[in-house]
């Protein structure tokens, strides 16, 4: 009795969804073209990232190195969009990484999924209020925050009086957004916006061109003493100088703050429905904007290093300080107005993405059922965003600048790390005909009637997968991705490594022995001949080499961030497990 109660639950925490193929769009609705998807992606992505970074990673965590954290972020997160791509052009229906880890691994990674990127969104919408504060701040000459502090300050705390805008602003944003909903969503505007933030940024890189000293980026003692700053022969507040005055580990930390300045592709594809092509063009937007984002971000951050030492930019600083240190004051108060209103605008659409998933998730019966209703109903998305406003002030006053980084940071590499799985499993499994549940129970038995065998592992006698050769790459995926973990754990935290202590070398020599075999099982398995407009080249190595890049960024990640993920993993679990697991509309069907 016991035995068959465990089976039945952990039949239900793997319960796949699957989607009917037997839909018809209307194809005048389809008016995204992939220049349009590209404008879309890269109006998403380039915002408020290129705007701190300044602050936040050049000043104390990699200097000059900045330019290598940004191309590292990129290709990592250029890695996660090859993955998005080939789903993009697979399941040609409006969703995220949600609806991809549902329909391959199960439902309970795939609340994991929606759970933590509301999370991420939530946390980059409080990034974007904190540097709207900023610019605001600064254009007024740091008098909003002077006249907090002298008029509030007797009578709360001191805290609360610093960030009592952030709250104040961040309500009135959020739910003016309610009344800007549909005109903020038109093409045109969006189309005009993005144009406006590229003329800002290449304005930004000209300048650098223009006032950039390559003896920035070579400083040495003799220039600290010019400066009349304190020398340090090691790591520490102004590190050792150099191109890399915080080390190879100032890069990595420096390459997982600036992971959230690329965030928003995933935006493309809740547009699937309305894409012209989606089969390609889903594709081709997402690896063309990524790569347009990585060479903006490269130019700006190369601008910035050139044109100002590293060290007179301090924790808070933004990008538009760097013309008050070269002179140039009337660029300073042109490019803080520009991105002064480009923030307004890009604040309003980050409650959309939350709208749609959880929608999505309501409408599988994992959430509360009053939440499929929050695109139709005006009362249940007011509800939301009041619900949003507090969490976002709760967050906004104990979470500062840093904090909210990385925590956009780990909400996007977890939900880009599932959805590389997702592509490594998926193409090696038979084909799934949606033909009712009889046609997938019939599918999930099969593997009983193969046997496995040591040489099948290496030389399966079926051209095409089989039941049981994609249950081997599904067990050997598992075994990939904690072997992984392993792995970045003690390349990132097991400080002998690099002084050639045996220890921790030979557990990563073990380590790699192990993930090569089993590279190796999966390598050997039959791949899905289903022709797909994109497909992720170099399998199983490209999917598993954005896995490892990811995880390993996460594990620069401090402590606390990894408390405050796990409080809200804790909220989503007693949800899912309290009710997720008893109305889920796909385990009824089974």
């Amino acid at each position: 009795m016991l035995r068959q109660a465990l089976h039945r639950f952990r039949q239900k925490l793997v319960h796949r969804y699957t989607l009917e193929t037997d839909q018809t769009e209307d194809d005048g609705y389809r008016y995204l073209s992939t220049w349009n998807l590209v404008a879309l992606n890269v109006g998403h992505t380039v915002g408020v990232g290129v705007f701190i970074f300044a602050g936040e990673v050049v000043s104390s965590q990699a200097g000059p190195s900045t330019v290598i954290c940004l191309l590292v972020a990129g290709l990592t997160s250029l890695l996660a969009g090859l993955c998005y791509s080939e789903f993009g052009a697979r399941i040609p229906h409006p969703g995220s990484a949600y609806l991809y880890t549902y329909v391959t691994i199960g439902e309970l990674w795939a609340f994991i999924t929606g759970w933590i990127f509301i999370f991420s969104i939530v946390s980059h919408a409080v990034m974007f209020i904190w540097a709207w504060m900023l610019v605001f701040d600064n254009l007024r000459g740091s008098r909003l925050s002077e006249t907090l502090l002298e008029n509030i300050s007797p009578y709360v705390s001191h805290v609360f009086s610093e960030y009592l805008g952030i709250f104040v602003l961040g309500l009135i944003f959020l739910l003016t957004e309610l009344e800007n909903f549909y005109l903020l969503r038109s093409s045109q505007i969006f189309k005009s916006l993005t144009v406006l933030k590229l003329l800002v940024l290449g304005f930004v890189i000209i300048s650098g061109f223009i006032k950039g000293d390559l003896n920035n980026w070579k400083l040495t003692e003799e220039d600290y003493l010019k400066a009349g700053l304190n020398v340090t022969s090691d790591l520490g507040p102004l590190g050792s100088g150099g191109f890399m005055p915080f080390g190879f580990q100032g890069i990595l930390r420096g390459s997982a703050t600036c992971f959230c300045a690329f965030i928003g592709f995933e935006y493309i594809i809740t547009e699937v429905n309305k894409a012209k092509n989606p089969h390609r063009s889903i594709p081709m937007g997402i690896v063309i904007s990524q790569l347009i984002c990585i060479l903006v971000y490269f130019g700006v951050s190369a601008a910035l290093t050139l044109m100002v030492p590293y060290y007179q930019l301090q924790p808070g600083s933004i990008l538009p300080e760097v013309f008050l240190h070269i002179g140039w004051a009337p660029a300073y108060y042109i490019v803080s107005c520009g991105f002064f209103f480009i923030l307004i605008l890009r604040i309003f659409h980050f409650t959309l993405p939350i709208y749609e998933i959880l929608s999505m998730m309501a409408q599988d019966g994992l959430l509360f059922p009053v939440f499929a209703r929050i695109i139709d109903s005006t009362y249940t998305r007011v509800m939301t965003v009041v619900i949003i406003c507090i969490f976002a002030a709760i967050m906004a006053f104990f979470f500062g600048l840093t904090d909210l980084v990385d925590l956009s940071s780990v909400g996007s590499l977890m939900p880009h790390s599932l959805v590389a799985i997702c592509v490594l499993i998926i193409r090696y499994q038979p084909e799934r005909r949606n033909r009712g549940n009889e046609e997938q129970v019939q599918e999930e038995n099969e593997p009983a009637a193969e046997r496995l065998t040591l040489r099948g592992l290496f030389f399966p006698g079926s051209p095409t997968p089989t039941p049981l050769s994609g249950w081997v790459v599904y067990v050997c995926s598992s075994l990939l991705v904690l072997l992984l973990t392993l792995l970045c754990l003690v390349l990132a935290h097991w400080p002998g490594l690099l002084s050639g202590d045996p220890g921790p070398i030979t557990v990563v020599v073990l380590l790699l022995v192990l993930i090569t075999g089993l590279t190796g099982v999966i390598w050997r398995q039959p791949q899905s001949s289903t022709p797909l407009p994109f497909k992720v080249p170099a399998l199983p190595l490209l999917p598993l080499l954005s896995i490892f890049v990811n995880v390993y960024l996460m594990m620069q990640m401090r402590a606390a961030t990894w408390a405050q993920v796990g409080v809200w993993m804790l909220i989503g679990f007693s949800i899912y497990f309290g009710y997720g697991i008893q109305q889920s509309l796909v385990a009824q069907l089974h």
